[in-house]
């Protein structure tokens, strides 16, 4: 067995000590697949005095990361801080001009700067690695540009956040609205103080950009994904979903069209006899579409010491092996450069949900509203009666375009009938 890897890591939370236990605790085996054994010799955190449950006696500690790339002692840097800029990305730059190969779980500065990092990769001839940064401890990344290198992928969907799938979930199964369960999510550890990179759909939309950009063979493009997080979903949408026979969930969803790539983050409401229908609690999943595999999905734990940690060993693994592949499946010179498709354009069936005074000719003004603009009424739910009060009404359309439905809505809204905002969410066939 050849000399050991020395591993510089920067990051020493929940998956910085994730990766210190599994290389400690599986050495034997990790040697032995990665033919010489994998050590952590060298650490960089913000705060060196931490109590952080685990032990870094007889590491080397730096206080800059950056300089912990440059130490010639060094052979791979794992950055596991955080952050789309910022001592994340100087690390991460700083380690592949030096040429050392790059393990990252950070899928806000994949997302945001990837296409910088890997013309640096690919002009350094370093590896840039990212598995754990897309869902946890699915190898989704590896399945994608690896597995299925060989076919044609026509779309890419999936669960991508475990905190709004965790709250979803709580929601249809006790009945009870957001701000209450997010509160229970917070208090459970599922969900952040500040929630708002989860609930509002910038986590996903992160992973779902290094989804596209993998499975269409193009630079990655974040700023081009629509995201509709989940602070509107209520308890009342939930039980008309179940009436239905759908269940909302929160979807990442990119397809490639005649007309580019369109990447979407949205709540959905998706048949409940699909398999994604399925995927409960903090779970993740991910479907994509082959022309020569057909369907395949992966499902696990999307976060957490053990799954991510799993991932960045997966990595150093490969590294250690001389497994080499480009960072998006090919190198720059054969990437597409097909465009962005804009959310205008996205054709669906919508479920909206309207508050309205319970008196007559109310229907008639709403279908109106959608006759102007060419939305086709496919069914009506209206449950209970309260004559001059307020009572829930829920429309199913048949398939319309996005541009039409919203301008459906916005005269929907100024009604004088309708007492509050519309809810509308789309449904996603299975």
């Amino acid at each position: 067995m050849t000399r050991a890897i020395s591993v510089g890591l920067a990051g020493l939370g929940t998956v910085g000590g994730g990766v210190i236990e599994m290389l400690h605790k599986n050495a034997d085996l990790v040697a032995a697949r990665a033919g010489r054994n994998i050590v952590v010799t060298a650490v960089s955190a913000r705060n060196r005095r931490r109590d952080r449950g685990f032990s870094i006696d007889g590491l080397q500690w730096f206080d800059d990361a950056v300089a912990m790339a440059a130490d010639p002692s060094i052979d791979v840097v794992v950055e596991v801080m955080g952050g789309s800029d910022g001592p994340a990305r100087a690390l991460v730059e700083a380690a592949l001009t030096a040429g050392k190969p790059v393990v990252t779980a950070n899928k806000a500065l994949v997302a945001v700067h990837g296409a910088d990092l890997a013309a640096l990769s690919e002009k350094t001839g370093t590896t840039l690695a990212f598995e754990a940064a897309v869902a946890g401890g699915i190898p989704v990344i590896k399945s994608l540009r690896e597995g299925l290198a060989g076919n044609r992928i026509s779309h890419v969907a999936g669960i991508l956040n475990g905190t709004c799938n965790y709250i979803l979930t709580v929601m249809r199964e006790q009945g009870r609205d957001f701000p209450e369960v997010l509160a229970d999510a917070q208090k459970l550890g599922y969900a952040e103080a500040d929630p708002a990179f989860d609930v509002d759909g910038i986590d996903a939309a992160h992973k779902l950009a290094i989804l596209a950009a993998l499975s269409f063979g193009r630079p990655v493009a974040f700023e081009a994904v629509y995201i509709e997080g989940i602070r509107k979903i209520s308890a009342l949408d939930i039980g008309f979903a179940r009436e239905l026979g759908y269940r909302i969930k929160l979807l990442g969803i990119a397809r490639q069209t005649d007309a580019g790539v369109a990447a979407r983050v949205h709540p959905c409401m998706v048949p409940e006899s699909s398999p994604i229908a399925r995927v409960d609690g903090v779970f993740n999943a991910v479907v994509a579409e082959g022309d020569f595999v057909g369907r395949v999905m992966l499902e696990g734990r999307g976060a957490g010491a053990g799954p991510t940690a799993s991932a960045v060993v997966a990595d150093l693994i490969d590294i250690a092996r001389d497994r080499v592949t480009p960072v998006w499946g090919a190198g720059s010179g054969s990437l597409s450069n097909a465009p962005s498709v804009s959310m205008d354009g996205h054709v669906c069936a919508y479920y909206l949900r309207l508050m309205v005074v319970d008196r007559p000719g109310v229907i008639a003004d709403v279908t109106a509203a959608l006759r102007d603009f060419g939305v086709s009424m496919g069914s009506l739910l209206q449950r209970g009666r309260a004559p001059g009060g307020a009572v829930p009404v829920v429309i199913v359309t048949h398939e319309t375009q996005e541009s039409a439905m919203l301008s459906a809505i916005q005269k929907i809204a100024q009604l004088s009938t309708v007492l509050e905002p519309p809810a509308l969410i789309r449904i996603e066939p299975a």
